[in-house]
């Protein structure tokens, strides 16, 4: 399913084949336990950006092997090409079009990126899990 995403402002404007049904997870590795972004992988070729690339911008550390896109003007990480796969895209599913994070993902995964799988025998673990819970007001 093609769907349209973007960061704040609207100068980044990408889109993306997404399953129908979103899975998205967390980490809690030194970054994305900094920005709390709730991420979708999808294949690299499933991603097209159809305006602002000249406003996007990579950050890369420690490996230098992850690349993470982010707005200049506002700020908003769009996507990621993780470590554990830089085959795929990361989309913070904040930035696709129609998703609210808060209300559409009641509980979601939490990967130990602390303990990254190429950093612990290719071993994938599971830090925990985010609960959301609706406030009654």
């Amino acid at each position: 399913m093609r769907r349209k995403a973007s960061c704040h402002c609207g100068k980044v404007q990408f889109e993306a084949d997404l399953p129908e049904v979103l899975n998205p997870s967390r980490c809690n590795c030194s970054i994305c336990a900094r920005k709390g972004a709730a991420m979708v992988y999808i294949p690299l070729e499933d991603l097209t950006v159809t305006a602002g690339e000249d406003v996007l911008s990579c950050y890369q550390f420690n490996t230098m092997v992850a690349k993470h896109y982010f707005c200049s003007n506002c700020g908003i990480q769009c996507f990621h090409q993780p470590r554990s796969d830089p085959s795929k895209y990361a989309i913070s599913a904040a930035c696709i079009e129609g998703v609210k994070v808060y209300e559409d993902f009641e509980r979601m995964a939490v990967n130990d990126g602390v303990h990254h799988i190429l950093d612990n025998d290719g071993v994938r673990r599971t830090a925990g899990f985010l609960v959301f819970e609706k406030s009654e007001d």
